[in-house]
């Protein structure tokens, strides 16, 4: 049970977070989504949570504080403090080369013709390092991009950790990684990409355990997030939403960020279409390909506790996960400067002005250039069913917003929940 604070109490006005009620009511009346959670964090206690709509709207059934959500890309946090603890034993350097522990990525090639048929290929200038892995900087895609031959050879080959066989290991799949061409030079562009499933799959080469063992036994239990995991075990399968797109198109393919600057981009007008059902997902079995870049599923309640554990500085009820120096390590910009100076967008959870990169999460640098309301220094992610956080820690604030529409990028409910959270703020 969430234990709401008075808001005023934490530096927040009861009267402004009603506005949020009233927005939240109108994504489910207009049927931008299904139904939705959010949740506003400040000084270490809950000052707003509530939830409107449907988990399963075939079933009747509501969102709950309990409602278990895909939270794809929102694992990718997960795994990277999963990669920091291994750091912190000593067990590599951040510029090691990935191939060290994964040799199937040595001696990758950089694809420098557009021609799929007859690609012209140059020799990476330097190999791919884990902080390259982290910082979405080594070369690689998503099949889903459909803007390169690269991208394309990802669907080609089944480079997709999300529709694979679920009988495939990370393994499997970073063996036919090995076999693609890097899509520029290692270091020289920043690319949203398999990264971070890569590094997954680096995880249980280091540590010798399943990334679900990983995490388990090193992160889930000792936070006490007890609904998260990679699959929805039958008693649970009761409070797993079922996950929608909008009637009129949307696709993983119209999120790509390249677009005429001068178009005017207009909303679907509302209308929502089932996409997975629960018990038919593919989340609702066992499964062995752990994606350390989207497996993941939770709810509101279990992630809270792991953004606190960040704000914490990698602490949580006397659980230490991480060293406070890690986390303000992880969570600074790594990129010489924001996305946009690092390469053409082309897909992200973010902005790309005024948005820089740390080792596994976007960082606000300014918000006047990224001309959306945050503070600098606050970190965040995005999953592609439309689902949010971030960390503020000059506000002491976190915000966490659960949902399930694909793609995320349908319409702009991040920024329009960031202006209703900051506005809130009276101290």
């Amino acid at each position: 049970m969430i234990d709401v604070a008075q808001p005023e109490s934490v530096g927040l006005s009861t009267s402004r977070l009603s506005s949020i009620d009233d927005w939240m009511q109108h994504q489910v009346d207009r049927e931008k989504l299904p139904g939705l959670s959010v949740l506003i964090h400040r000084r270490d206690r809950a000052a707003f949570f509530g939830t409107t709509g449907m988990m399963d709207r075939e079933a009747g059934k509501p969102v709950t504080e309990d409602t278990i959500f895909r939270i794809y890309s929102m694992t990718k946090p997960i795994t990277s403090v999963a990669v920091m603890m291994l750091y912190e034993e000593g067990r590599f350097q951040l510029d090691d080369p990935i191939a060290k522990y994964i040799p199937e990525l040595d001696n990758m090639k950089v694809m420098t013709g557009k021609d799929i048929t007859s690609p012209k290929l140059e020799p990476a200038r330097e190999p791919i390092t884990i902080r390259q892995l982290l910082t979405h900087t080594a070369g690689l895609t998503y099949g889903f991009m459909m803007s390169t031959p690269v991208d394309a050879m990802y669907r080609e080959y089944q480079v997709d950790f999300a529709t694979a066989n679920p009988e495939a290991t990370p393994g499997d799949l970073v063996r036919r990684l090995g076999e693609i061409p890097l899509l520029c030079q290692p270091g020289s562009e920043w690319n949203y990409s398999v990264a971070t499933d890569v590094l997954g799959h680096f995880v249980e080469v280091v540590s010798g355990e399943t990334l679900a063992e990983f995490f388990q036994e090193r992160i889930l239990g000792p936070l006490g997030m007890t609904d998260t995991a990679f699959s929805v075990p039958a008693d649970k399968l009761d409070r797993f939403a079922a996950m929608y797109g909008p009637e009129h198109g949307g696709s993983l393919s119209d999120v790509n960020a390249s677009r005429d600057p001068t178009e005017i981009r207009h909303e679907p007008p509302g209308g929502l279409k089932l996409l997975d059902p629960p018990a038919e997902s593919r989340f609702a079995k066992p499964l062995r390909l752990y994606s350390g870049g989207g497996g993941l599923t939770s709810t509101i309640v279990d992630y809270l506790r792991f953004c606190r554990m960040l704000a914490g500085g990698g602490e949580l009820d006397g659980e230490r996960l991480l060293g406070r120096k890690t986390v303000d390590f992880m969570t600074r910009n790594h990129l010489p400067g924001d996305l946009a100076a690092m390469g053409q967008p082309r897909f992200s959870e973010s902005s790309y002005d005024g948005i820089g990169f740390g080792l596994g999460f976007s960082v606000m640098l300014d918000p006047t250039k990224a001309q959306v309301m945050g503070t600098p220094g606050e970190y965040a992610w995005g999953g592609a069913a439309s689902t949010a956080f971030w960390v503020d820690p000059a506000e002491e604030m976190i915000v966490i917003m659960m949902t399930q529409l694909m793609p995320s990028s349908t319409y702009g409910i991040r920024r329009e929940l960031r202006v209703l959270s900051y506005q809130a703020l009276i101290d």
